[in-house]
């Protein structure tokens, strides 16, 4: 189910609580600890996993102490869906952000689950191919927009979630959701924090000691339209060493 997030005007596609007890059937009930490694890259995969409660971080090894995380799951949304193509393997480490409970439909109950309630899988397939059209654009923005553009985008992703919202509606940015911001961004903590800083200034993100806060706004999020794709990529292209014509 397709929904438009009032504060981000942001389309967010989740199963709705409807849809996910009809898996109940079909699907592992599982409860994960904060910090459990629910799956490594690599590691042989089956099935999809669909967020209860809490939410998983989806995070690839870049080197020591540095990742890349393409994907937040929080309830309604799936994630190990490498699981259904054959002789799958998992493509990131899969970690609980938070006490977490996840449902597992495996490859063959999910044969099942098309066979008997067809409606109700075609709801979990849209939801899959949602979150692979979001992936899709996020890999558009690594490559055409900037750090600061980046960083507005992914404070717009978080201010969906609930779980990282206080209860004024405002992103709080501690210490560990900081270095989330960072992967989810794909910069250096270094090139967040200038961005981060500038925004301070201009009055659209507020420190409390150690702890940032952002409030969600129209204001900020005019910001990933300042700069258009194409002029993004015009000095990208004036960089390129010119070479002979092939022959």
């Amino acid at each position: 189910m397709v929904t438009r997030d009032e504060s981000t005007g942001l389309a967010v596609a989740r199963l709705s609580e409807t849809e996910r007890l009809a898996l109940q059937g079909y699907a592992a009930r599982a409860a994960w600890p904060a910090g459990f490694q629910i799956y490594e890259r690599g590691a042989n995969a089956d099935g999809v996993f669909i967020v209860v409660r809490g939410r998983v971080v989806l995070r690839s090894r870049v080197r020591a102490g540095r990742g890349f995380v393409p994907w937040v799951a929080t309830p309604g949304e799936t994630f190990g869906a490498e699981g259904l193509s054959p002789n799958g393997q998992y493509a990131t480490d899969a970690r609980a952000d938070e006490v977490t409970e996840t449902l597992f439909l495996s490859s063959a109950n999910l044969r099942a689950f098309v066979r008997e309630q067809p409606n109700r899988a075609l709801a979990l397939i849209g939801q899959i191919m949602a979150e692979r059209t979001a992936l899709l654009e996020k890999l558009r923005e690594l490559t055409t927009l900037s750090v600061e553009q980046r960083l507005v985008a992914a404070l717009r992703r978080l201010a969906s979630h609930e779980s990282f919202l206080t209860e004024d509606g405002r992103i709080e940015l501690c210490s560990s959701r900081y270095r989330l911001l960072c992967e989810l961004v794909g910069a250096t903590r270094e090139s967040v924090s200038l961005v981060l800083g500038r925004l301070t200034g201009e009055g659209l993100v507020e420190r409390s000691g150690s702890t940032l806060f952002v409030t969600p706004s129209q204001r900020l999020f005019e910001r990933l339209d300042r700069t258009g794709d194409d002029l993004l990529l015009v000095p990208a292209l004036a960089e390129v060493t010119q070479t002979a014509p092939l022959q």
